[in-house]
């Protein structure tokens, strides 16, 4: 392809014709030879005559310049032009693509992977093999992996953002260990600083030459929150600070009912160049408890969302303890506790009954022995519910009979009768110290200081639990705090008074920190790498690069102190936990920040992957066009045949044919085609705004109509585009709606057809096309935000996972699943009457007759669908024979689609069979 500036030619050899428009401009204005002169005698009656009309002796230059405009157009546009045109590789040898994967890259992945998929096709063309590298995946130490350009696109395909940064020194190291030279790279940059950058870029350049993609939007990322004098702080940054900028960060977590939603909403602003920004926000504590994650709207990366753990969260605790005088504060049995307590929680005092109705995180009873039996059944309920109850012992506990004669559910351990103290009967004859934490306990890693001191003591009665239950002892041994599981609760007991009276423990720092190992309060920054030592951490869920958080799965436990280190292969960001607590790791720590990157003077970066391809011949043959008809008007004008009448009806006979005419046409055409369209079953598609999401839409509605012309008697007419806002929806059985980040909002009026629509038994498919990312529900892709936000004014019906005996899983095959492109994620149709029940002998319940209005997903059926015009699938879907299967149960599904909508929940009758095989024998 030849370009001139943005606009390329695809026949550049046509061009050679505008040479000629200079001779073309010289015949046209050539004058006429000079006419004979001879001798007639009759010219003398033509004497003193005048002709009213006259005629130039040449062309006017305006309508020789209006011919050149027209040759010159039609040549321009038979010259195949093309607005903005993706370049073409340079050079004929071997292409290598090094794809940055980090979180950087995932902001703007799909369209990095596109445009680097139009380069290797180009590659491809031109018969050059390609390997492509992504930087957190390199290949064995050798050759560079290359392949045809069709396996290389399927590998860019298959490529996903990993949620760490990076590591650009051992792609250099790669690089600097191949045996081949002579290569052209094309690297796809995440557009962040790195120190080892140059030193990639240095060892590509050394072995042929580099060019750089990357897109030109700045990187956003959101630092963890952090509570600063009562108030939620948060702090986004950014990798370029060229003018101002405003980001929507929301807190999502689960509501009371556990529907997991947004909570809270805050704008931040990032002033003219400024990369980072900060904002204080105001949030009641039931709600920041709540909040599990914060995220910038619009954003899908790792580094735009940051999780929330222990740190953020006020738990309420109940304090329950024996009454003291004012003058006596420093022995209160609660006095130490609240000290403890207040800085880092909510804590409440009343009555029990009052208090378990509050639903506290923790409830804790300082020396009280004896509870009314209807407050120890609230509380053992509460217990067992999850509950966390802390008891500290004191004189009360020590002289009741609570928990000797027999085991107390709400003691962990059968206690002795009487105490242990300095000078009793059973004394020691000196305080004794603590003894070191072992591995399982909870406190295991804390450091204890030399003057912690017990002087006395509720001793435990032996038994085969003791030593599993023992947590803590002093140092001979004796327990001095005791644990035990309660249904999903704990009880725990510190065998010594939570005032000075009987220990120096509540005097020292350690009695905070043991409270916080206990999940009992929590820190307002997180742990030091010194308190982690020793301590191991499992993860619960896990962010990948879009910032969608998963389960963990079954991945085995790190160390404490490797959680303060940055995220990395071994530790991916998310959730830990270590007993009750939580500790979440993110991608940016406190203080990190985005710096965009720097690249050698040699190589500059570029970016067309933003810009799509306009052909222009259409414009320029119109133009052409329009250029002659003004030329045949002016030349009639010249030579008079325009005057009078004529001019008049000639100009109106023109403008009719141009603005009415047409207008009666579509009008026409209009009606016939709804006509046709409602005599034939006809799939539609949503118009997203995007050409290349219409056109995969189309495609795979036109794969599916021709999967069914070969599998059912259903004929479909060829799929068409509708417009919710102008067109009529009435005549369309079925229509599929990808959902777009970025797609506008339906108006009021739209709504209303639509509800209309559903009410009248048509069907929407929804499709977010994020199956590879997050299943529908999860609310943490763009789409599916999105989705919520465009399906809250319909009149949609409760949903549900479709059931296992759901008519579409048998209105034409047999199918346990329905996946698209991608597999796995749950799809949605209208929830099941609650009634509903199964018939004897059937296998399936006794639903209702009528259609599900509206079925969401996520897994890209009408990618899989999607023929080119030869009937090639147009997408891959999986790797070799699985991916061909899943293709084909795709396809099933798609028909079993279409014949759930034509015909009705029909199946579902058959559990009527009995009945009516009963009746007819009677």
């Amino acid at each position: 392809m030849f370009a001139l500036g943005p606009i390329g030619f695809t026949a550049p050899w046509l061009l050679a014709a505008l040479i000629a428009l200079p001779v073309l401009w010289v015949i046209l204005r050539a004058i006429p030879p000079a006419p004979i002169r001879r001798a007639f005698p009759g010219v003398a009656l033509l004497l003193g005559l005048e002709d009213e009309d006259s005629e130039a002796d040449r062309t006017p230059w305006w309508l020789l310049l209006l011919r050149m405009i027209a040759i010159a157009a039609m040549i321009l546009g038979f010259a195949g032009p093309v607005l903005n045109p993706d370049p073409a590789p340079v050079g004929s040898g071997p292409l290598l693509v090094v794809v940055d994967d980090g979180y950087g890259a995932a902001q703007d992945w799909r369209a990095r992977i596109d445009a680097a998929s139009r380069r290797v096709e180009a590659a491809g063309a031109a018969g050059r093999r390609v390997a492509v590298v992504a930087t957190s995946d390199l290949p064995a130490e050798g050759g560079l992996p290359l392949r045809s350009a069709s396996d290389a696109e399927a590998r860019l395909d298959a490529l996903l953002p990993q949620p760490w940064a990076v590591n650009h020194g051992a792609v250099a190291d790669w690089v600097e260990g191949l045996d081949a030279d002579g290569f052209e790279t094309l690297w796809v940059s995440d557009g962040l600083a790195t120190e080892t950058r140059g030193e990639l870029a240095a060892a590509l350049q050394s072995r042929g030459s580099v060019s750089v993609m990357e897109p030109p939007a700045a990187r956003l990322g959101l630092a963890p929150a952090r509570i600063e004098d009562g108030m939620m702080v948060l702090t986004a940054t950014r990798s370029r600070s060229e003018g101002a900028q405003e980001i929507d960060v929301t807190g999502q977590g689960p509501d009371p009912s556990g529907v997991e939603r947004e909570l809270a909403r805050a704008t931040l602003t990032f002033d003219a160049g400024a990369s980072e920004t900060e904002l204080s926000v105001s949030l009641p504590p039931e709600v920041r408890n709540r909040i599990g994650r914060f995220q910038i709207e619009g954003v899908r990366s790792a580094a735009a969302l940051t999780l929330a753990d222990d740190t953020l969260r006020r738990r309420k605790v109940a304090l329950i303890g024996g009454d003291s005088e004012e003058a006596l504060q420093l022995l209160s049995p609660l006095h130490y506790l609240r000290e403890a307590l207040e800085p880092t929680a909510e804590v409440m005092e009343g009555t029990l009954g009052d208090l378990v109705q509050a639903s506290p995180d923790v409830i804790i009873l300082a020396d009280v022995a004896a509870l009314a039996p209807s407050d120890k059944e609230r509380l053992e309920e509460w217990v067992a519910e999850g509950g966390l109850l802390l008891r500290f012992a004191g004189p009360r506990l020590a002289a009741a009979d609570t928990g000797r004669a027999e085991a107390d559910p709400l003691l962990p351990v059968r206690l002795r009768v009487g105490g242990r103290d300095v000078g009793g009967a059973m004394s020691w004859g000196e305080p004794r110290g603590l003894a070191p934490f072992e591995e399982d306990s909870p406190f295991y890693g804390l450091a204890i200081p030399e003057d912690v001191e017990v002087t006395s003591q509720v001793l435990a009665e032996p038994g085969p639990d003791l030593a599993d239950r023992t947590i803590a002892a002093l140092a001979d041994g004796t327990p001095l705090v005791t644990r035990k599981a309660l249904a999903d609760g704990q009880v725990v007991l510190v065998h010594v008074s939570a005032n000075a009276e009987w220990s120096t423990l509540p005097l020292s720092g350690l009695f905070v920190q043991m409270l916080e190992r206990l999940a009992v309060s929590t820190r307002t920054g997180g742990p030091a790498e010194a308190e982690l030592e020793g301590t191991t951490w499992v993860p619960e869920t896990l962010l990948d690069g879009y910032g969608t958080l998963d389960s963990a799965g079954d991945r085995p436990g790190i160390p404490g102190e490797r959680l303060t280190q940055p995220v990395g292969p071994d530790l991916p960001p998310g959730l830990y936990a270590s007993g009750d607590q939580r500790h979440a790791v993110n991608v940016l720590a406190r203080g990190d920040g985005l710096s965009p990157a720097v690249w050698p003077a040699a190589l500059t970066p570029e970016w067309a992957g933003d810009r799509e391809e306009v052909d222009l011949a259409g414009w320029l043959l119109l133009l052409a066009l329009a250029a002659l008809a003004i030329d045949v008007i002016a030349s009639l004008a010249l030579s008079g045949r325009l005057t009078g009448q004529r001019a008049g009806k000639a100009a109106a006979v023109l403008l009719a044919t141009a603005l009415i005419a047409p207008d009666r046409a579509q009008a026409q055409d209009d009606e016939q085609t709804l006509a046709e369209m409602a005599g034939q079953v006809t799939l539609a598609y949503v118009e997203t705004g995007s050409p290349r999401i219409d056109d995969v839409s189309e495609a795979g509605l036109l794969g599916l109509g021709q999967q069914l012309f070969a599998r059912t008697s259903v004929e479909p007419a060829q799929p068409v585009a509708v417009s919710i806002e102008t067109d009529d929806l009435s005549v369309y059985p079925l229509i599929y709606w990808p959902v777009t980040e970025d797609q506008a909002a339906p108006t009021s009026d739209a709504y209303a057809k639509l509800n209309a629509y559903l009410r009248g038994g048509g069907m929407i498919v929804f499709d977010t096309r994020d199956g590879d990312v997050a299943g529908f529900g999860s609310g943490a892709t763009v789409e599916g935000n999105r989705l919520r936000a465009l399906a809250r004014p319909l009149d949609v019906p409760p949903l549900e996972p479709v059931p296992n005996d759901h008519v579409l899983t048998r209105t034409f095959y047999l199918l346990a699943d329905f996946p698209g492109r991608y597999a796995g994620q749950a799809v949605w149709v209208e929830a099941s009457p609650p009634d509903a029940e199964r018939a004897e002998g059937m296998p399936f319940r006794n639903l209702n007759d009528g259609v599900t209005p509206v079925i969401i997903g996520g897994n890209d059926w009408a990618g899989a669908w999607a023929v080119n015009d030869d009937g090639s699938p147009m997408f891959p879907v999986g790797r070799g024979f699985a991916g061909e299967r899943q293709r084909e149960m795709a396809y099933r599904f798609g028909v079993n689609l279409v014949m759930h909508v034509l015909t009705g929940n029909y199946k579902s009758d058959q559990v009527h069979v009995p009945a009516l095989l009963e009746r007819i024998g009677n």
